[in-house]
C-alpha cells in the first residue's frame, strides 16, 4: 500500500468512481424494480443487504479476475455446426450470456405484469421471499461487475485502488436506491421506461456474451452493442417519454378547462 496515496492514484480513484457511477446504472434500476417483490416494510432493507452483500461479492471478484483471469478467458467448449451456428466459449461468456437471457426474461414478465387490465396489479402479484430476491440482486450485481471490473482495470491494476472504488460506488448506490424507488413510484410511466432499459441491457448483455463467444449465426457475425448506442437508445427513450408525458397532461388540462366553461 505503500505509495497509494499519489496524485496520479487519487485521479485514477476518481476515474473509477466515475467508471462505477456511469455503468452502476443499469445495476441501480434493477435494484429498484426488483425490490418491489417483497413486502414494502422490508425493500428498504433488501436493497442495503442487496448492495453490501454485492460490493463484497465484486471485491472477490475483482481479487480473483486479478488473479486468475485466464480461466474465466479460456475455452471451455465450443459449437460448429456448419452454416449454422459456430462460436468458442468460455466461462465470462456462458455468465454474461445467462445474465442477458434473465434480465430480458425479468424485463419481459414485469413489462407483461403492466399490460394487464386490472385496477391495481401490485394487489394480485405474488410477493417473493426475502431471501430469492436478495439472491438474485446480488448474482445480478455480480454479472454487472464484469464490465466494470474489466473496465478498471484497464485504468489500473491495483486493487486496492479499484477496491475502493468499488466500495464508494456501493455507498452511492445505497444513498440512491431509496430516492430511485420512490421516485418510480410517484412516476409510474418511468417504471415502464426503466422496464425497456433493463430489457435493452439484457440485449446488450447477450450481444457481449456472444461477440466474447466469437458467435456466427448463420454466417452473420454477432457484433457486441456498442455503450454509446446503448445511451443514446436511453436518451431517445427517455425523451420520448417526456414528451408524450407532457403532451398528456396538456389533453388533461385542456379537457378540464373545456368541462369548466361548458354550460351545466
Amino acid at each position: 500500500m505503500e505509495g497509494l496515496f499519489t496524485l496520479e492514484n487519487l485521479f485514477t480513484l476518481g476515474m473509477l468512481v466515475a467508471l462505477q457511477a456511469v455503468l452502476g446504472f443499469d445495476n441501480l434500476l434493477y435494484i429498484a424494480l426488483e425490490s418491489r417483490r417483497v413486502e414494502p416494510s422490508k425493500q428498504t432493507s433488501i436493497r442495503k443487504w442487496g448492495i453490501g452483500l454485492a460490493v463484497l461479492l465484486r471485491i472477490v471478484l475483482l481479487f480473483a479476475l486479478l488473479k486468475v483471469l485466464g480461466t474465466f478467458t479460456k475455452e471451455l467448449f465450443s459449437l460448429d455446426i456448419q452454416g449454422i451456428i459456430e462460436g468458442h466459449f468460455n466461462l465470462k461468456s456462458i455468465v454474461v450470456l445467462i445474465g442477458g437471457v434473465f434480465l430480458i426474461y425479468t424485463a419481459i414478465k414485469e413489462i407483461s405484469h403492466m399490460m394487464m387490465l386490472e385496477e391495481d396489479i401490485n394487489k394480485e402479484r405474488k410477493l417473493s421471499s426475502y431471501a430469492s430476491v436478495l439472491f438474485s440482486i446480488v448474482i445480478m450485481n455480480a454479472i454487472f461487475s464484469f464490465d466494470s471490473i474489466l473496465s478498471a482495470m484497464a485504468l489500473t491494476k491495483n486493487f486496492y485502488i479499484m477496491a475502493t472504488a468499488i466500495v464508494i460506488g456501493g455507498i452511492l448506490m445505497v444513498l440512491l436506491a431509496d430516492k430511485i424507488t420512490a421516485f418510480l413510484q410517484k412516476n409510474r410511466m418511468y417504471e415502464v421506461v426503466g422496464l425497456f432499459i433493463l430489457l435493452l441491457v439484457g440485449v446488450m448483455l447477450l450481444s457481449e456474451g456472444a461477440h466474447d463467444a466469437q458467435l456466427h449465426l448463420f454466417g452473420a457475425e454477432i457484433t457486441a452493442m456498442s455503450k454509446g448506442t446503448f445511451y443514446l437508445a436511453i436518451f431517445v427513450m427517455v425523451v420520448v417519454e417526456m414528451v408524450q408525458g407532457r403532451y398528456q397532461k396538456n389533453l388533461v388540462a385542456m379537457k378540464n378547462e373545456r368541462q369548466t366553461k361548458s354550460p351545466k
